[in-house]
């Protein structure tokens, strides 16, 4: 049989010890809040053999933080898509809600019970699920998590979205290309103490530096506390400071769509260029009608193929989760980092030419 009666029984264990389980949330939301012994990522005593054959006939259990939700439809089905084509089962179960830890925690045994070879989680809580998936990892069971991570010891390994650095680079070269590489500029975030997009618009200014940028300038970050109101006010009051603003940064999906909403039914509409990060759904619509010329997320659908192709390779053997290890997936060669993270790569760009293609 494919699993021992050794496993069963520690599966049987990690059942009956789960049912003492709290339902609350243990930490707070960041990795910083979690303790010295959750700080590295769980890999495997056994060295990894990238050389290894891919397993089939896997089983490999998706619990994204919300079913039904158009975002985590179209990552799981990157993940579906690429089990299937080697030769291993996806299946997909989650609460209906995106804030119902209990239900996840409830959710990430039940896959335990179930013996399934891995499971990628998109994780509401970095704490919360920790002791489940401890128990699911000691049972055998391969953890990787994706979109949104578990303190690091939590997991093998994380699939991330893109780079901080990435993130903040890529905007500031998307929107430099639409203004001709001159002009000021103003960036669009959300909260002042949003520790995400401070980071990103360290990593704009580091690249404002570059000498290319010489005749582009920052004159402003604004904050609209991802609030649609409080985001389209402020971008009403950057132009009416700014007569001679060229073009806008907004990292926050709130704050695109509203800038993109209050530019669009203005006399800016067409000559302010605004990018950033937003999703296809929301935007749209001020792509069509030439507001905004391109913007930028990543693509969900191929974070999900990632986990599943990760996930596969743990179970494979290829890797174990520690820094400095290499697999390929998809005909991409990706290399482990600190604390078990694997980067998608950079944000994709969407625009007029693409957007149908996607639905989230």
């Amino acid at each position: 049989m494919r699993k021992s009666s050794l496993r069963r029984a520690c599966v049987a264990l990690a059942a009956v010890s789960s049912l003492a389980l709290s339902a609350t949330a243990c930490g707070g939301t960041t990795k910083n809040n979690s303790g010295s012994d959750e700080s590295a990522a769980a890999t495997s005593t056994a060295k990894a053999d990238p050389n290894a054959a891919l397993k089939k006939g896997l089983t490999v259990g998706f619990l994204p933080k919300q079913v039904n939700n158009p975002y985590f439809t179209s990552a799981d089905k990157g993940g579906e898509k690429a089990l299937t084509e080697l030769g291993s089962k996806y299946k997909e179960v989650g609460p209906s809600s995106a804030t119902d830890t209990s239900g996840q925690v409830s959710y990430v045994n039940t896959l335990t019970q179930q013996q399934v070879d891995a499971m990628a989680v998109s994780a509401q809580d970095p704490g919360a699920l920790c002791t489940a998936l401890k128990q699911a990892m000691s049972s055998g069971i391969k953890v990787v998590t994706y979109d949104s991570d578990t303190n690091a010891g939590c997991r093998n390994a994380f699939v991330s979205q893109a780079s901080a650095e990435d993130l903040g680079r890529t905007e500031v070269q998307l929107l430099a290309e639409q203004i001709g590489y001159k002009g000021e500029i103003a960036i669009l975030s959300a909260a002042q103490t949003a520790t995400n997009q401070n980071t990103w618009i360290d990593y704009m200014k580091e690249e404002l530096k570059d000498p290319k940028y010489k005749n582009v300038k920052l004159v402003r970050i604004a904050y609209g506390n991802d609030d649609a109101q409080q985001s389209f006010q402020q971008t009403q009051g950057l132009l009416q400071q700014y007569p001679d603003l060229k073009g806008i940064i907004s990292p926050t999906t709130v704050g695109i769509k509203a800038a993109a909403q209050y530019l669009s039914a203005s006399k800016y509409k067409g000559k302010v260029k605004l990018t950033g990060l937003g999703t296809p759904n929301d935007m749209r619509q001020y792509v069509k009608n030439g507001t905004v010329e391109g913007f930028e997320l990543w693509d969900p659908a191929k974070l999900g193929d990632l986990a599943a192709r990760t996930a596969v390779a743990l179970v494979s053997g290829q890797i174990t989760g520690k820094e400095g290890e290499t697999f390929k997936a998809g005909g991409t060669t990706y290399t482990i980092g600190k604390d078990g993270v694997i980067n998608l790569g950079k944000p994709t760009v969407f625009d007029a030419k693409n957007i149908d293609q996607f639905s989230f």
